[in-house]
């Protein structure tokens, strides 16, 4: 192993960084795996933000915050001498080799379905006892139907083709139409699924096209707000017909 390696290096420092932290400063000294989940998810989700808006700078920065978290993590979990930065590693490493056994071993694959589908069975293998015992029960609801539906296909649970998957979804649609009171909320759950699983077939992530229209209507309504400023006008004044027009002026300016 070449330990001038500046990867093993920065790592080290990062290590030694989280030591001193640890046993000098008062805030670090007071966080517990608690206190640091709640900013783990905000620092997740700034990540996720720095992607979607195609920014790389500001992408390895998060990615430093985030690995920070999972340093303090393991330094949290050795001093509970329950594992250490050394156990993770080996751990993930493991893992990694024992899920690709056409890298490591001598299982043929022709493609990347085939090593998604051999990645649940050996889950199974380890020990899960449910395909979809892996998807975490905290996980937004769109982002969980999404993972729940794809793990349950890699074992063969599956729609024949995406005509039939799309007829599920007029089936839905049709069910929500008709329900009355309580029942709506109900099939209206159904009919997300069924969109979910649509999106699925055809390689959208949902959680992305939804995140990418919400970014639309937030930039178009913020250019009627401007407009109303600019006016000096308030909002609750301008009419529909007002705000529509300058609606369909924002959508031939906003950005890619």
């Amino acid at each position: 192993m070449n330990t001038t390696d500046p990867r093993l290096l920065a790592f080290e420092r990062l290590l030694n960084i989280m030591d001193d932290l640890r046993a000098k400063c008062p805030w670090d000294m007071k966080q517990t795996f608690e206190s640091l989940r709640h900013l783990t998810i905000e620092e997740t989700y700034e990540l996720s933000d720095a992607i979607l808006n195609n920014d790389l700078p500001e992408v390895k920065k998060e990615l430093g915050d985030l690995l920070l978290h999972m340093v303090f993590y393991a330094k949290l979990g050795e001093e509970a001498n329950a594992f250490n930065i050394t156990d993770v590693l080996t751990g993930i490493c493991e893992k990694l080799i024992s899920r690709h056994p056409h890298i490591y071993g001598d299982v043929k694959v022709e493609n990347a379905e085939d090593v998604k589908q051999n990645w649940e069975q050996l889950k199974l293998k380890e020990g899960n006892k449910s395909v979809l015992g892996g998807v975490p029960a905290s996980l937004p609801s769109l982002v969980k139907a999404s993972r729940m539906q794809d793990k349950a296909a890699q074992v063969g649970f599956d729609w024949p083709g995406i005509d039939a998957v799309w007829e599920k979804v007029e089936e839905e649609l049709h069910e929500f139409k008709d329900a009355k009171g309580e029942e709506k909320e109900a099939e209206f759950g159904d009919l997300i699924f069924s969109l979910v699983n649509y999106a699925r077939w055809l390689k959208i992530n949902p959680d992305d096209a939804l995140e990418r229209t919400n970014r639309k209507f937030k930039y178009r309504f913020e250019v009627i707000e401007k407009h109303a400023k600019e006016q000096g006008r308030n909002m609750k004044d301008m009419t529909l017909e007002e705000m529509d027009a300058i609606w369909d002026l924002a959508k031939t300016q906003e950005p890619l």
